[in-house]
């Protein structure tokens, strides 16, 4: 399975608020460490090793940029 780099949330306004809502009232580290565990469950439910190395690349490179980089099509 590729990674998947076209928008594939259904509803992802949604998805977005969901997101920034469960970070509310929480202190910067409290909102670091629901992020990094999201991250580790998703990971799990994802599986495929090689799928992830690309996502991390991707997201790795894109923080370097500054966030400005394109995803790869």
């Amino acid at each position: 399975m590729p990674l998947i780099l076209t928008p594939h949330i259904t509803d992802p306004d949604g998805f977005y608020e969901e997101l920034i809502a469960s970070q509310r009232d929480l202190s910067d580290e409290q909102a670091d460490m629901l992020t990094t565990k999201l991250v580790l469950i998703l990971a799990n439910h994802v599986g495929e090793r090689e799928v992830l190395r690309e996502a991390i690349a991707l997201a790795r490179s894109n923080t370097l940029a500054g966030g400005r980089a394109a995803a790869p099509r």
